[in-house]
């Protein structure tokens, strides 16, 4: 399986990915993305089985690389880890297509219990 990290802070994208290893995901290929821009290109040119993917970055939000993959049917699946996490941003992000949602700070469990649902 493939994964996309997208996040503008490497040690993010770090921690996202040791987080994966340590849930069980650590055997799947993990490609990494400094912003939406960067990811819909690589999105473009190989699709990911899973976006995992901030909400807030520079250039491309999370939310605006979503609607841009909706907007184009392509059909992958993608969550945000994200600190915003209040109602009305899950209630957009489902709009727009998004899988999941994991809330920063994330645990192993929180991601177990996202990605068992979509990765089985």
């Amino acid at each position: 399986m493939k994964i996309l990290v997208v996040d503008d802070s490497s040690a993010m994208r770090m921690m996202v990915i040791r987080t994966l290893r340590q849930a069980g995901f650590g055997g799947n290929d993990v490609e990494q993305a400094e912003d939406g821009s960067v990811a819909l290109e690589a999105i473009r040119n190989s699709l990911p089985d899973l976006v995992l993917a901030d909400w807030n970055m520079p250039n491309m939000t999370g939310i605006e690389l979503l609607s841009a993959l909706r907007a184009e049917s392509i059909d992958v699946t993608f969550g945000f880890i994200t600190t915003e996490s209040t109602s009305e941003m899950r209630k957009r992000a489902t709009e727009a297509g998004a899988n999941f949602m994991i809330s920063k700070p994330f645990t192993v469990e929180s991601f177990q219990r996202a990605l068992s649902a979509v990765m089985s």
